[in-house]
């Protein structure tokens, strides 16, 4: 049985109460324009601002497969951008999705849920244009944040 609670609905408008993080997975090239991050921007600048700051200035700062940003869109709300996948393409090295660097950015997401005393809230992270499998990535879930005692709800748009 999963700690993971399923929910039909828009991520970038997560539900319940209390400090809420919306963690989604980004590439490592600084392309932000297809899938989640689409709605994202929809909905704040910020998130988007930021990553591409982030990546633009990487060589002075921490910006890697692995690595988080922490954006806040609201006063009881962030945006964790997680660099989760290499690349954008499947290619001759597969698909983008690093099941690694997504299970390291959890636990700084983890931590932080932790520091504000907040619930996670995501799509299903890695599995749509990072190309990867619910079956490989749920696990993650469970063992960086559930394990942790840190509330997830996952979002399946309508």
């Amino acid at each position: 049985m999963s700690g993971i609670t399923y929910v039909r609905g828009d991520a970038t408008a997560p539900q319940g109460k209390g400090v809420k993080v919306i963690a989604h997975v980004c590439n490592d090239l600084g392309g932000w324009g297809k899938g989640f991050v689409v709605a994202l921007s929809r909905r704040w600048p910020e998130p988007e601002a930021a990553y591409r700051r982030w990546h633009r200035e990487r060589a002075g700062n921490d910006f890697a497969l692995g690595a988080v940003q922490f954006v806040q869109v609201g006063p009881y709300l962030w945006v964790a951008n997680m660099v989760g996948q290499r690349g954008m393409r499947t290619g001759s090295k597969g698909v983008p999705v690093r099941y690694e660097a997504i299970e390291t950015a959890l636990g700084a997401v983890a931590a932080r849920a932790g520091e504000l005393g907040a619930s996670v809230h995501m799509p299903r992270i890695g599995c749509g244009l990072a190309g990867g499998t619910w079956s490989r990535v749920e696990p993650i879930i469970e063992g960086r944040l559930i394990e942790e005692g840190v509330p997830v709800t996952v979002y399946d748009h309508d």
